[in-house]
């Protein structure tokens, strides 16, 4: 890929904190106007990845390049091309909704119109409604908004729909896939893995501090070397190596009192698994097939599933937040990159 196709490049990234590595030399090109996923299990490395590429940290050691320009030498301009939705953006509560546009308006050299900036997030008719008058979907759309008024060329999305309701996720997704038909490229985290699957283009999976798949939704699934999955209890109970032993499995985890069954053929795979538990004098007590999901892909490579994972991190966040008695900063609050 040319640097002039890439909106991020990414070459041997470290980052270090005292014996912890963060980020263990990841190699990263993201296009320009593709909608980009960063997944990964907690400590991943992907949220200090993401913070690196916002120019809120330092790296240890490597090379990184957004709109083909280096965070050292060009931090004021980068901050006026890009913007940044943080996972949590504390806004005034006395401020209208306009009027809080207004204000990250007045930050940046190239802005677009206030109306227009809240008409894309679908905010005209609560233009003048206090930010504490706002539900909580309400309130991620106007931070949105805050980082769409400076027309930015990279959109940086860090888990832009945990806590929101299926009304409101679906509603900021329009918001993303209307980013992209404009041209602008979006990076995007998050837990939710029908999220992922629906909204990018490419997906980078991260685990320990590395890169270990990277390809689209549907290049990944197929790395699982089976389309089609099984969830089955069984009574008694059997053993991972029962399972294993069926032909025709790509692959068998643990999921909860039961397994997770990655099929080649379902046709042929589903008689044989019922006449194996027959023999067994087993019965199945939960037995369901679907598609296989990025989901899967995510158990078979850290082997946590995703839901796991977005229970773990709102448990975290909810900690992490009684313990601080504060709240993580807006983008007008945060210190100069490096």
């Amino acid at each position: 890929m040319s640097r002039m196709d890439s909106a991020i490049r990414v070459r041997s990234l470290v980052k270090r904190f005292e014996d912890l590595v963060a980020v263990d030399g990841i190699d990263l090109d993201v296009r320009v106007g593709e909608c980009f996923g960063l997944l990964g299990p907690n400590g991943a490395g992907k949220t200090t990845t993401i913070e690196i590429l916002e120019g809120l940290q330092r790296p240890t050691s490597g090379e990184v390049e957004l709109l083909g320009l280096p965070w050292k030498a060009h931090a004021s301009e980068l901050r006026a091309r890009i913007g940044i939705q943080l996972q949590e953006t504390e806004l005034y509560d006395k401020l209208s909704a306009q009027e809080t546009v207004r204000l990250f308006r007045s930050f940046y050299p190239r802005r677009i119109a206030v109306a227009d900036a809240l008409a894309q997030v679908d905010l005209t008719d609560k233009k003048d409604a206090w930010v504490q008058k706002l539900s909580g979907g309400q309130k991620q759309r106007l931070a949105i908004a805050c980082a769409l008024v400076s027309d930015p060329e990279l959109f940086f999305l860090d888990e832009p729909t945990t806590g929101l309701d299926p009304t409101a996720r679906r509603s900021l997704w329009e918001i993303i896939r209307a980013m992209r038909s404009r041209g602008r490229t979006v990076v995007l985290t998050t837990h939710y893995m029908e999220e992922a699957e629906k909204l990018c283009d490419r997906i980078a999976i991260m685990r320990k501090g590395k890169v270990i798949a990277l390809g689209t939704p549907r290049e990944l699934i197929a790395r699982l070397g089976a389309e089609e999955i099984v969830e089955v209890e069984s009574e008694p109970a059997l053993p991972a190596s029962f399972f294993c032993a069926i032909p025709g499995m790509a692959g068998v985890h643990a999921d909860g009192a039961g397994f997770r069954l990655s099929v080649r053929e379902m046709h042929a795979t589903l008689p044989l698994l019922v006449d194996a538990l027959r023999e067994r004098s087993a019965r199945a007590s939960r037995l369901t097939t679907r598609t296989a999901t990025l989901d899967d892909v995510f158990v078979e490579l850290t082997g946590t599933s995703m839901g796991e994972e977005d229970a773990i991190a709102e448990q975290a966040r909810a900690a992490a937040q009684a313990g601080r008695g504060g709240r993580r900063r807006s983008r007008a609050e945060t210190e100069e990159p490096a």
